[in-house]
């Protein structure tokens, strides 16, 4: 009995002694490294062409209520008050103009974002596909942000010059932040719209993220399945 419990020992435990691999701790660890990457790859460059298709049409903003575009900070509380002193036109035109100037831009972010992609290491992948569920997001905010700002920001001024709109949001704007309506970074339309532009963005690449997390199986890509299934185990 001694020999059968040391056997059984030795197999569950010491595998490497009897010449055998030592068994995966995870069913990801049984997948290789670069399949692992290229699956994570697939995945962040679907979620960002998912998202810029979505957002970068006609009402691609404005009708989404999720990542509609707003009046900036505390104006947007009073926006009844101003619609009762006469400026609801105003106040429309403003938001439209907004949320136009955001779908015009948007469609510019998808080479920086792919870019994104191709500069992915090893680590990245391990943390993101072992992280939560917008993991992949996060990663595309922390290494792109910069970058789409100074991007999409002459876009969003050349779509709100159109409509003379930026000084006149200027002057209110800058009054607001004066008493503490608003942030001091708010102050400009450009500013305000390209940093809600971005937030937009991300916020439906989360959701895209999310989607492949969920429902792995459902994934066109063998691979997506093969990698996202792995990590629900």
């Amino acid at each position: 009995m001694k020999r059968i419990a040391l056997w059984l020992g030795t197999a569950f435990i010491g595998t490497s002694c009897l010449g055998l691999p030592a068994l995966a701790s995870s069913p990801l660890d049984a997948i290789s490294k670069r399949d692992q990457v290229a699956a994570l790859r697939t995945a962040l460059t679907q979620s960002a062409d998912a998202a810029v298709g979505k957002l970068g049409v006609v009402d691609g903003f404005l009708g989404n209520p999720k990542v509609r575009i707003p009046l900036p900070g505390k104006l947007e509380k009073i926006e009844s008050t101003l619609n009762l002193l006469g400026l609801g036109a105003q106040t429309e035109e403003l938001k439209t103009a907004m949320n136009r100037a955001a779908e015009a831009a948007v469609p510019q972010a998808k080479g920086v974002l792919v870019d994104a992609v191709k500069k992915m290491t090893v680590q990245d992948a391990a943390s993101i596909l072992t992280g939560g569920d917008d993991a992949a997001t996060q990663y595309f905010r922390r290494t792109t942000s910069d970058k789409l700002t100074t991007l999409l920001q002459p876009i969003v001024r050349t779509a709100t010059s159109k409509v003379n709109l930026a000084s006149r949001y200027d002057a209110v704007a800058g009054k607001a932040a004066q008493y503490g309506l608003l942030d001091q970074a708010d102050a400009s339309i450009d500013s305000y719209v390209t940093r809600k532009t971005l937030d937009g963005l991300f916020l439906v690449m989360a959701e895209e993220e999310k989607a492949i997390r969920e429902d792995p199986l459902g994934q066109a890509s063998k691979l997506l399945r093969k990698v996202f299934g792995a990590v629900g185990n």
